[in-house]
Formats: C-alpha cells, structure tokens, sequence
C-alpha cells in the first residue's frame, strides 16, 4: 500500500495548480503547461512503481516467549535486519493485543549504514495477566524519491506471559527475613527438641526414658539414645479456590459495596482470585527460604491443577507457569472432590492452606463435613477474605441513616456467622482465619511463620 507524502502535495500545489491556470488563461502556454504537468505525473508514477521494493529485505525479529509482570512497565526487544545494508527511516508500529498498552503508537526508527541488525526497544505496560500474542507488525517507509510512503505488514511473532506482580507483596515482607537492627522478624528458639530423627549416641545421664532406642541397646549391651533434630524439610500445599466464590472483588474488612456516581464507570477491583495467586507465590518464596518444600493444587467442582512439593528456582517457575493462566470459573466448588483427592494422593504429614470462601451457609457445612477425611492426617489452616461489610455491629460510628444501620446488622450477622464457623473448625483442629485483604501476602507468610517456629507440623 502507497500513500502520497507531503512533498507530492507540495510539488502539485506548487506546480500543477499554477501551470493549469496559466494554460486556461493564456492558451498559448497550454503546451508547456501540459508538458510540465505530465513531467510529474511521470515522475511520480516511475515513483510509485519503483516503490514496490522499498520494504524488501526488512524483517523483524522478537523474543518467542516475553515474560512480563500486570501493572508493571516493561520493554519488548525488537531486532530489524536492513538486508540492503542501506541507511533507512523507518515508521514502526506493533498490533499489540488491548491487554497490553503502550503510551506510543507508532516508533522513527533510524537504520544505520553498512550494519544488517539494528535493535529497538518498545516500551509496554500488561493491564491483565495471562498469555497474549502478538502476530503481526506494520512497517512504513518512503519512496526512491520521496514522493510516496510504502506501508505493509511483516511477521512479528511473539508471546506474552504477564504474570502477578510480586513487587509490592515482596516489599511489604522485606522485614520479615531482616537479621539486624531493631525492626523486622528475627531468629527465635525453636520450641521443643525436634521429632525428625538424626542419630544414635551413647547414654548420658539426663536421658529420659523415652528417648532410648531399647533395639539397639539390647543389641550392643550398653543404653543408648537416640537423638531428634528440627524438621528442615516439610511440605506445605496451597490449596487455591477458583470457582464462582474466588470471582467476587477483593474489598477491604467491613469495607461496604463501592457504588460509582452518576455518569462514572465504576473503578476495577483486582478479584479474589487474583490476590490468592499472589499469596500463594509469596508464600512459596517463603517456604523456600526456609529450606521447605513448596506445592499447589487448584480446584474448582473438580481437581484443575496439582503439583508435588519440591524446592528450587525452576520448581518455582512451575509453579507461576500453572497459576498466571488460572481464572475463575462460574462453577460451585466441590469440597467432597478436593478433600478426597488429598487423602489419596498427599501420604506424608503436610500443612495445607486453603485459600476459599466459606461465607455460604451449605457450602461451609459441606466444608466442615470433609475436614474429617484430612484434618487427622495433616494439620490444616483456612483463609478467607471478608466479604464486603462484614463487621461487629456499631464498630464503624459512622452510621448517619436507617439504611446503613440495617446494613450493618447484616454485616454482623454474616460475621457472627463465621465466628460460629472458626469455633466449629477449631473443634476439629482447624484454624480459620479472615485476612485483611492489603495484609493478605503478610498474615499468610506469618502464620506460616508461625506454624514452624512452634513446630505444630
């Protein structure tokens, strides 16, 4: 496709337009004219036709997989290869997919002579995360004589892998791990002796009945103990909800419905699902940190994802390869399917962490029903999010009418609700928790945190 520049404009205006009106008024000059004015149709034609090849020997080469983080500025490399060798301007623009802005829409790219490669950089911002692509470029340039701007599409293949953004999450836990000054989560005494066995020793008086190996005491005629270490290697499993319940928006504790005005789109909030999948990685960079081993599994009315606790940097790229794909389904969740699933499949002792909704009256009980089948076998802590004006009654003072009084009795017997849930679960040795939606990464990694410090696995 040719479009015409302005110096062919330019040259009409100045040549065509002024020798026609000379040709109508004197026609005397009307040979000349014509003469004149056919030299640039000429010229411009010869132009167009020798323009076909301006794009030839241009390519574009891109990455086949770029890695992106949502809501975070990222650059795409591009690499131009100019055959010609020739110094080139060239117009670039990339059809990039919606989810995946730019503040430009088209680049001035300067090709340099004598150098076949040229490399550029396109500045990009993901809004979503997920996997994108991106297929095809569009390239202009001008004609041998500048008459004529030549725009065509090129390949540009290219895949988008925009997963969660951990940045914020991850400083908001920087203290967590400091070892020095006055602030931050330091090195506690483990309680209790450990229940992983390490060795055999001698006897030395002190020893407690129970700790002596009465086999290998029998076998060499003399007491020996035997002696425990803190467990270093433990399994620990998010459990992540993506069915109907994770779809709602994540809000704030006793945080009520935001209603947009008049003649204003409401603002997007991040869904449930989207702040579990960023837990649920920073919890396994925690759990890497402390030397465990790090799983998922994903359900919805049935087992979507499941993956065995391992350790290291190409298990955790695993693991954020099966969760920035994952998006809530419109289905009610199974807990008969998941509850079973793990007893099945999980032998070894684990801590699991299930990351769901309970507010449903029949969906809570179906809950509690299954625990039975795990809860003895592995020890189990369940978080939720508070829905939307979940609160005590009267602790927000600001209640200025009828309506809002009536809202937050709701609100505190939905609470009063989950209250009467924590106790059940608590009965059966569950602990259930309501995270604050800001603090979600934090108050997860702490009760993981928690968790190992009293050696309750």
């Amino acid at each position: 496709m040719i479009v015409p520049r302005n110096r062919l404009l330019f040259w009409v205006a100045a040549i065509v337009l002024p020798f026609a009106l000379l040709g109508a008024v004197e026609p005397r000059a009307a040979g000349l004219s014509i003469f004149v004015i056919g030299g640039l149709a000429a010229l411009a034609l010869v132009d167009a036709v020798g323009s076909r090849r301006s794009l030839a020997g241009l390519s574009l080469q891109l990455p086949d997989v770029t890695r992106m983080s949502k809501d975070r500025a990222a650059n795409l490399e591009i690499r131009i290869r100019n055959e010609r060798l020739r110094t080139r301007t060239l117009r670039l623009a990339l059809v990039l997919p919606p989810e995946i802005q730019s503040a430009r829409e088209d680049a001035l790219v300067e090709l340099p002579h004598d150098s076949e490669w040229s490399r550029f950089s396109w500045e990009c911002l993901p809004r979503r995360r997920g996997n994108f692509k991106l297929e095809t470029a569009c390239l202009e340039t001008s004609s041998p004589f500048g008459f004529w701007d030549v725009r065509g599409k090129v390949p540009a293949a290219t895949e988008f892998r925009v997963y969660p953004n951990l940045a914020q999450e991850r400083k908001d836990l920087a203290a967590l791990f400091l070892h020095r000054g006055g602030v931050g989560m330091h090195a506690q005494r483990q309680i209790g002796k450990g229940r992983e066995f390490e060795k055999l020793r001698e006897y030395l008086p002190g020893d407690g009945f129970d700790e002596i190996h009465w086999k290998a005491t029998a076998k060499r005629g003399r007491p020996v103990t035997k002696v425990f270490q803190i467990e270093r290697t433990q399994e620990v499993y998010v459990v992540i909800d993506a069915s109907r319940l994770s779809a709602r928006p994540a809000m704030g504790a006793g945080s009520p419905i935001a209603e947009a005005a008049e003649g204003e789109s409401r603002p997007e909030l991040p869904t449930a699902l989207e702040r579990f999948i960023t837990a649920a990685l920073v919890l396994g960079l925690a759990a890497e940190e402390q030397g465990d081993l790090f799983g998922l599994l994903t359900f919805t009315n049935q087992v979507e994802n499941f993956i065995r606790a391992r350790n290291g940097k190409a298990h955790f790229s695993a693991c954020r390869d099966a969760l920035y794909l994952l998006q809530p389904r419109v289905v009610t969740p199974d807990f008969d399917e998941v509850c079973t699933f793990i007893r099945m499949r999980l032998r070894r002792r684990a801590l699991l962490v299930f990351l769901t909704a309970l507010d449903d009256p029949v969906l809570s009980e179906s809950f509690v029903r299954n625990m039975d089948l795990i809860r003895r076998q592995h020890l189990v802590l369940v978080n939720m999010l508070p829905p939307p004006g979940v609160a005590p009654v009267f602790s927000d003072g600001a209640i200025s009418s009828v309506d809002q009084l009536y809202q937050h009795l709701g609100g505190h017997l939905l609470w009063q609700n989950l209250r009467g849930l924590e106790k059940v679960l608590q009965r059966r040795g569950v602990k259930f928790s309501l995270l604050k939606n800001e603090r979600l990464s934090a108050q997860l990694v702490s009760e993981y945190l928690s968790v190992k410090r009293r050696q309750v696995l």
